[in-house]
């Protein structure tokens, strides 16, 4: 009888002891398994974060410098205004802007609303298919970033590019009472996708709403 009950006692031991040896192993596949999550979330992380600044550079640069300096070209020229700014713009030399839709569908986006644009623009939702400029940009080590840059849609604004522009001012009251709202001549909508030439998958994309 009491060798009974010790061989009981030792079978219920072995099977205290592979419970916990099984318990072990499964906290450590865990851990592991989150800890190579991580990882991979912070690789992705840091790729989309280069992809957004890049896209964001990109941005920057069409809104401050191409679209003021294209309207002012188209409006002297009509239909010559986006050959004629990236002619006339001084780039650094780690940046490339490579025109892609033509002189009269990007005139006719920056002056006109989107029922109106040019018949040769293109309406593909894939931006990489219908971008109006590419811009490549170095990147500190690696492959270059290409950013995509496409105005989807103009809104005509209270006024037109000959008139007064006040920008940085709100709504203002004169001291007769009539009040005066901020001149906008466009409303453009902007998308933008940012992109590693040697992999695609590190990309952001991005919307604006820019108000000339």
């Amino acid at each position: 009888m009491k060798r009974e009950q010790h061989i009981k006692t030792k079978g219920v031991a072995m099977v205290l002891v592979l419970m916990i040896i099984l318990i072990s192993s499964l906290l450590v596949v865990a851990v592991l398994y989150f800890l190579g999550r991580q990882t991979e979330v912070s690789i992705l992380e840091k790729n989309y974060k280069t992809a957004k600044e890049a896209s964001y550079g990109a941005i920057e640069f069409f809104l401050k410098d191409m679209i003021p300096t294209s309207i002012s070209v188209a409006t002297a020229i009509p239909g010559s205004s986006l050959t004629s700014t990236l002619g006339n713009l001084n780039l650094s030399t780690s940046t490339a802007i490579t025109k892609v839709a033509n002189d009269a569908c990007f005139s006719s986006k920056l002056l006109s609303a989107t029922s109106s644009w040019d018949a040769t623009c293109v309406s593909d939702t894939n931006i990489k298919n219908s971008a109006d400029v590419k811009f490549t940009l170095k990147a500190t080590s690696g492959a270059p970033y290409d950013v995509y840059v496409k105005i989807v849609d103009t809104v005509a604004g209270n006024t037109n590019t000959g008139g007064v522009m006040l920008e940085g001012t709100g709504v203002a009251e004169s001291a007769s009472g009539v009040i005066t709202p901020q001149h906008f001549p466009y409303m453009y909508s902007i998308e933008a996708q940012g992109e590693k030439q040697q992999n695609p998958q590190e990309r952001a994309q991005l919307e604006v709403l820019y108000a000339y």
